[in-house]
């Protein structure tokens, strides 16, 4: 398999395209609800133009918002205990000049609407995580799983039911594709396969603990970001015992250290479940801590996604530095040229339009409408995309919405 990496590597384009369509068919009926045809729709998001140059300073559409970083979207084939042999979806981010580096192999959480929303699921929710690590000299893969965005299908990871939870079977099928993934990238030629770091979000963190109780080569550490499985609702989850008892197995034979990382307001897996997750996991041996940081936003739980690196960076960074890993910037990025805010906005979508500005990722769009209103989208693959999501969503709440942004420029 290895020999054909280079060249399976890019998606394919039959996938590409059965994704989309079935992007459509999920969304299509959503769309004529929101009193959003799909004409006009298409017709609001045609007809941006991002702007390429602006008198107040906007960055050139399509310029790279990541210099000294290589940003590349792949495909990864692996192979599974079965005999199967999915493609899945992953975005890199590393240093663009020669050199093994360090690989940090990232895979992200799923959405409480389980196998119905993970269709729509893009790498780009990591983004700012792996360009932190980027920044610092490693290879940031963001891996998604069977039947997450463009990932080959189907969904395997919605086992059993609330009632019924079968954590041990969701975990075992989320490790497969995650140590999968991790053998096709070790024979690439920018990834040093001896210092290896899993690191996942959620139920993504669930999955990593699961693949290091089987102890890959390679792997020299784990960070869990929130890690579980079963939030059916804020503050509710299925059979807790459940879940901390698939933890306690992981526990018995992981041998790998591991940091865990929670918010004090996480309202997916509070603070104090994980400390009973973390007293099972190690109380047969098991190396791990766990780091509370102070709450964030409404929902501690999306720290990861939404937050700027320097809100998580101190959790980690004594970590890595204990497993000899590097922790200081290699690859400094400029600061981005300030967008101009639209004029008339209210409190909370000025802040939004903040955050936008300072977001690195190409693939955000920001919609304003009538009465100070807006909608933005930062974590998806393109521009497009990212159009197309805010104009739906604000289309369905409000009037006269329009596209500002797209991308680092001023629209048209």
């Amino acid at each position: 398999m290895r020999n054909n990496t280079a060249q399976a590597i890019r998606l394919r384009e039959a996938t590409l395209l059965r994704r989309a369509l079935q992007w459509l068919r999920t969304h299509g009926l959503w769309l004529v609800m929101a009193s959003a045809p799909l004409p006009a729709l298409a017709q609001q998001v045609a007809a941006v133009q991002p702007a390429s140059t602006g008198a107040a300073g906007v960055t050139v559409a399509g310029a790279s918002l990541l210099p000294g970083l290589v940003r590349e979207h792949i495909g990864l084939p692996v192979t599974l205990p079965d005999g199967a042999k999915p493609t899945l979806e992953a975005l890199v981010v590393r240093p663009d000049r020669p050199g093994r580096w360090p690989l940090v192999l990232m895979t992200p959480g799923t959405p409480r609407s389980g196998g119905a929303g993970v269709v729509d699921r893009a790498p780009e929710l990591l983004l700012n995580a792996a360009v932190a690590f980027a920044q610092r000299g490693y290879a940031a893969v963001i891996v998604l799983r069977r039947g997450f965005g463009h990932s080959d299908g189907p969904y395997a990871e919605g086992l059993g039911s609330c009632r019924n939870e079968d954590y041990p079977g969701a975990g075992k099928v989320s490790a497969d594709d995650i140590l999968g993934a991790l053998e096709t990238l070790h024979a690439q030629p920018w990834v040093d396969p001896e210092r290896v770091i899993l690191l996942g979000k959620s139920t993504g963190g669930f999955a990593v603990l699961a693949a290091a109780a089987r102890n890959p080569q390679g792997v020299v550490g784990v960070l869990d970001f929130a890690g579980g499985r079963g939030s059916l609702r804020p503050d509710y989850v299925c059979q807790e015992d459940r879940l901390v008892a698939a933890v306690e197995q992981y526990g018995t034979t992981a041998k790998i250290p591991s940091q865990w990382v929670w918010s004090e307001n996480d309202h997916y897996f509070s603070p104090e479940l994980a400390q009973q997750m973390l007293s099972a996991y190690t109380s047969h041996g098991a190396p791990a801590q766990l780091a509370v940081l102070p709450p964030f936003g409404e929902d501690g739980h999306e720290l990861l996604y939404d937050a700027p690196a320097q809100a998580w960076w101190p959790a980690a960074e004594p970590f890595l530095k204990r497993l000899n890993l590097p922790t200081a910037v290699v690859v400094d990025l400029p600061a981005l040229a300030a967008l101009p805010a639209p004029a008339g906005l209210n409190p909370g979508c000025q802040t939004r339009f903040d955050t936008y500005g300072a977001s690195r990722n190409e693939g955000k769009a920001f919609v304003i409408a009538e009465g100070g209103h807006c909608s933005s989208d930062v974590t998806e693959r393109s521009a497009q995309e990212a159009a197309q999501h805010a104009l739906e969503y604000c289309n369905g709440k409000w009037s006269g919405c329009k596209v500002y942004a797209q991308g680092q420029g001023v629209a048209e």
